[in-house]
């Protein structure tokens, strides 16, 4: 295991990764969870279902991972920040389980950070949280961002600090170190 400095420290920390049970997009769920361990931090597996997440690598099925909670059962009372990864399908199926996105709102409400990549804005957008938020995601999402009132970049990784709750989003897979760097960086000073 890496070790982190103190800087990057998210020793006693626990992350929520929130994902739809199937359609996941592997690097984007695993490679930040590894650098979130890696950091000393806790990752926890929240998914509307018990059991597993089903992954995927684009549209080929991966591996699985346990859930930890569910959406119904996680408290963000109990949790220092949240990661949600991409996939068109986990993207989509996540944005209509009522739980997440209350999950995801009061964890805005609470001032935790957020980490996000690919399709994941699409929960984002369904709590109602971007308005007015600096963003980037999978370019076909622009439209989607802009018109719930974020402005929307075109960029390797942006941190948007000017709001309630920072920040952190990437646009695809090729993005994920520059996007593990800042959410390890961001998740460590809250």
């Amino acid at each position: 295991m890496a070790q982190s400095s103190p800087k990057t420290s998210l020793e006693g920390k626990r992350i929520a990764f929130v994902t739809a049970n199937e359609g996941v997009e592997q690097a984007e769920l695993a490679d930040p969870w590894q650098a979130v361990k890696d950091a000393g931090g806790t990752p926890l597996l929240i998914a509307p279902k018990s059991g597993e997440v089903q992954a995927f690598r684009h549209l080929t099925p991966a591996d699985t991972f346990t859930v930890d909670e569910t959406t119904s059962e996680a408290n963000a009372d109990d949790l220092d920040a949240v990661v949600l990864p991409g996939g068109v399908a986990n993207a989509d199926q996540l944005r209509t389980d009522a739980p997440a996105v209350q999950l995801l709102r009061s964890m805005v409400d609470a001032g935790k950070p957020v980490a996000v990549i690919c399709h994941g804005p699409w929960a984002l957008i369904e709590a109602g949280v971007v308005s007015g938020r600096t963003i980037t995601s999978w370019p076909s999402l622009e439209t989607d961002l802009r018109n719930a009132g974020a402005r929307w970049q075109d960029e390797q990784v942006v941190v948007d600090r000017q709001g309630p709750f920072v920040l952190v989003s990437s646009r695809k897979p090729d993005d994920i170190p520059a996007f593990n760097e800042q959410l390890v960086a961001v998740f460590a000073e809250a």
